[in-house]
């Protein structure tokens, strides 16, 4: 298996978007989608200070996050990348985009090139996404990703899950 921290950070793209790491001049742009443990960013300083522990978090291996990059722009539209259980083969799958880009298609391109970096590249043999039960363009996007409902989780949310 081939987990992070990788020597050189992966850059994925395809003709629409570029997955890159997160530098800090980005920060400023994640404001309204800086979260880590549920817990959004209420300022600049917290948003530098979720992207140090989500730096801090790759460097010890125990994730990879993306930012999602507008090739035509230049500019981040959104985040996404694994999380969690890399010692049993599996990722869990966490994504955010912001409001005004969505419904245009970045997610989806975003999800499938992680999903095929992750399956390929990380030989992550299952892959797992929890979102809430009203989360319905989330739960369209997954299935559309070939996810399958796993289990109704108790604090409302739904875990879905895709395996090699």
């Amino acid at each position: 298996m081939k987990l992070p921290p990788f020597d050189l950070f992966p850059l994925i793209s395809d003709g629409k978007i570029r997955l890159r790491q997160i530098i800090s001049s980005d920060t400023k742009d994640l404001l309204e989608i800086s979260y880590y443990d549920a817990k959004q960013a209420k300022n600049l300083a917290q948003a530098i200070e979720i992207q140090a522990r989500i730096d801090k978090d790759y460097e010890e291996g125990n994730s990879i996050h993306w930012g999602i990059e507008d090739i035509s722009t230049n500019k981040i539209v959104g985040t996404c990348g694994y999380y969690r259980e890399f010692s049993k083969e599996e990722g869990e799958l966490g994504c955010v985009l912001l409001s005004q880009f969505r419904g245009q298609g970045f997610m989806t391109n975003a999800m499938q090139l992680v999903i095929d970096f992750g399956l390929k590249n990380m030989e992550l043999k299952q892959i797992c996404a929890i979102t809430s039960k009203h989360n319905y363009q989330a739960i369209k996007l997954l299935e559309r990703l070939s996810f399958i409902k796993l289990t109704d989780l108790s604090n409302d949310q739904i875990e879905y899950e895709l395996k090699r």
